[in-house]
């Protein structure tokens, strides 16, 4: 792994991690034209996930929030697999998250903003998007959090 974001993730400390296998009938990421989407991508750290259960009530949002940083770093993984160079990203066009929440949990947007922050942080300028912060019942495997990127590339 060679170029800018390469080298400003290892600057913070990241490593891109392997993709992660789907769970059922999908791919994790899919190009057309211009544009890589991603499908959602879990907190699977080494194929497990490090937590589980609902935001508010077994898992806090301070703890929700690392995994939504890590669900931004698998997208980029995602991304990475269809097109080869994280370079070619023009920019971060949309950031949809998930959490799985507690009926009682309204912070969507503050454990989302894990995702958000590692985009910035490794993308700079070209990390600042469009984002929806949901919360939701449950998510597969009984995931906290789940994350799907929405990429431009450069010409």
């Amino acid at each position: 792994m060679s170029g800018a974001v390469a080298s400003r993730l290892a600057e913070l400390g990241l490593t891109l991690p392997e993709v992660v296998p789907p769970l059922a009938s999908y791919q994790p990421a899919v190009r057309s034209g211009a544009y890589v989407y991603t499908s959602g991508q879990l907190p699977m750290v080494d194929g497990k996930l490090p937590a589980t259960g609902k935001v508010g009530a077994g898992v806090t949002p301070e703890e929700a929030k690392e995994l939504a940083r890590v669900c931004a770093l698998n997208a980029l993984a995602a991304v990475k697999s269809v097109v080869g160079d994280l370079d070619r990203i023009a920019r971060v066009v949309k950031v949809v998250g998930f959490v799985a929440s507690d009926p009682s949990f309204t912070g969507q947007p503050a454990v989302v903003n894990g995702a958000s922050e590692l985009l910035g942080e490794v993308l700079g300028e070209k990390g600042v998007h469009a984002r929806s912060a949901v919360g939701v019942a449950v998510l597969p495997l009984d995931a906290p959090v789940e994350v799907e990127l929405q990429v431009e590339l450069a010409p």
